[in-house]
C-alpha cells in the first residue's frame, strides 16, 4: 500500500511546532507522560501522510 501525501507545508509546520511543544514540556516536567503523543504530530508531519486525513477524504496540500 502506497501512501499519498495529504498533509500540506502549513499543516507540517504547525504538527511540528505542536509536537515539539508537547515534548518539551513534558521533558521539562510541566506535564505528564501523556506528552509523549507529540511524538504522533511528528511522525505525521515528516511522513506527509494523516491516517486521520485519509480517512475523511482531507488534504491540506495543493500538490496531493
Amino acid at each position: 500500500m502506497k501512501l499519498t501525501a495529504n498533509v500540506g507545508t502549513a499543516d507540517r509546520i504547525l504538527r511540528i511546532i505542536l509536537g515539539l511543544a508537547l515534548i518539551g514540556l513534558t521533558l521539562s516536567g510541566q506535564i505528564g507522560l501523556w506528552g509523549w503523543i507529540g511524538l504522533v504530530p511528528l511522525v505525521t508531519a515528516f511522513m506527509k501522510f494523516c491516517p486521520a486525513y485519509a480517512i475523511l477524504g482531507m488534504k491540506t496540500c495543493k500538490d496531493c
